[in-house]
């Protein structure tokens, strides 16, 4: 069974993450599947809009824990494909959507975020629950919240560790569109048509405008940050804080 699914129809290529047994977690198989089909739909004519998604109850929640654990016991950074995942979905030429059905956490949050536009169902949750792992959220992850909700939801959301549901994602700004489950798939494709219907030169045009924008971001220093990190990443708290997720329990930190 293939981890990743993609359809084209009117223009739409819809980007299917495709693990439901495991809530759409995000694994190496995963990355690279979701690398392999944005290289792809990058050049190809036929597509001028992309819509994610995930399959089964979830949309996407954050990385596979057991393949998280069994990388903190090396040197590697578990984080930096998924960075550049989400960079290249960012800065992919076409608009994209995420059409967010159920939870949306740590890296499935992050994934939504890097879309253009976010439609979900109202049994949508959203939420970044590193600091209940013992983990520090990346420096560009973070930024990308705030860029989206500003600092102070950012920092009730990193600092609380508590998903939020869909209404309260509406009201701080996170999604563009609320409707019920029956509704999502329809307001997602509509949305998706609607810019699909538009001139592609002017959507590649704008959407480049709105990057180069935003752009400064990228030359803010944080390698100190990224010691922060890798501190917290290699900690005990951290090992501590995944094998409680993984055995459904409360982690106990020491701050070490």
């Amino acid at each position: 069974m293939s981890e990743i699914l993609c359809s084209i129809n009117n223009s739409i290529a819809t980007v299917t993450l495709n693990r439901p047994e495991k809530r759409n977690a995000l694994n190496s198989i995963v990355l690279d599947g979701l690398t392999q089909t944005f290289t792809q739909l990058e050049t190809d004519p036929a597509v001028r809009v992309i819509v994610i998604r995930g399959e089964g109850k979830a949309f996407c929640s954050g990385p596979d824990l057991r393949e998280l654990s069994s990388r903190q016991q090396g040197d590697a950074d578990p984080e930096s494909g998924v960075i550049k995942v989400f960079q290249q979905i960012e800065r992919s030429r076409h608009p994209t959507i995420a059409m967010v059905q159920g939870d949306a956490l740590a890296g499935g949050c992050e994934l939504a975020l890097h879309c253009d536009l976010r439609v979900a169902s109202e049994a949508a949750h959203f939420g970044m629950p590193l600091a209940r792992l013992g983990l520090i959220v990346p420096f560009v992850l973070g930024q990308k919240l705030v860029e989206i909700i500003g600092p102070a939801f950012t920092k009730q959301i990193l600092f609380t560790g508590h998903p939020i549901d869909a209404k309260r994602a509406y009201e701080i700004g996170m999604i563009h569109q609320l409707v019920t489950p029956s509704e999502l798939e329809s307001a997602a494709m509509t949305l998706a048509q609607t810019i699909a219907d538009n001139a592609p030169l002017s959507l590649a045009g704008m959407k480049q405008t709105i990057l180069r924008t935003i752009s400064l971001r990228e030359t803010i220093q944080h390698h100190d940050l990224h010691e922060f990190v890798n501190r917290a990443r290699k900690s005990a708290d951290a090992k501590e804080g995944v094998q409680a997720m993984l055995e459904k329990r409360k982690p106990a930190f020491r701050g070490e």
